[in-house]
């Protein structure tokens, strides 16, 4: 996987796929649903994500309240100590991770707290979830960041674009 490469397309495309992120507003949301559901089942039967970690490494989860209390239980943390510890209240005033790459981010690209990850992680890259129709800012955002997300955006102007 060459994320430089994959930056760098995502970075020509940025004008396009505005454009075209505008235009799937007018697709029902169900059809919406249907075409991204069946090319991200379609994309990750040859995507592994062990081979890239890029969202690890680039953009961080907001954890939850239920985040910090499961994963600080995992870690045998207090909540207060795990927050302390790895976290800090952004912008939005969420919680989000001090640094990146994660921390929990092995050298083999597996994550360190797998079992009990935040939510956002577990769901990343949101293609897979119901209204789609409301997550369309969430999916722009993660073309530069994911490949399989590009490679979803792709297969779908191909299928929309006529």
């Amino acid at each position: 996987m060459d994320l430089e490469k994959h930056k760098e397309l995502s970075k020509q495309k940025i004008k396009k796929n505005q454009s075209f992120f505008r235009s799937l507003k007018k697709v029902k949301p169900k059809t919406l649903d249907n075409i991204i559901h069946t090319l991200h089942d379609d994309v990750f039967n040859y995507t592994d994500c062990l081979m890239c970690a890029n969202c690890c490494k680039t953009t961080g989860p907001l954890f939850t309240n239920k985040d910090i209390q499961r994963i600080s239980k995992y870690l045998k943390l207090k909540p207060s100590v795990f927050t302390e510890k790895y976290l800090r209240v952004d912008e939005d005033n969420d919680y989000v991770l001090q640094n990146l790459p994660c921390i929990f981010l092995n050298k083999d690209n597996f994550c360190g707290i797998y079992e009990v990850r935040p939510k956002a992680c577990k769901e990343f890259p949101h293609t897979d979830r119901k209204k789609q129709s409301q997550l369309l800012s969430v999916t722009e955002k993660n073309i530069s960041v994911c490949p399989a997300v590009y490679d979803i955006v792709e297969k779908m102007k191909d299928k929309l674009i006529k």
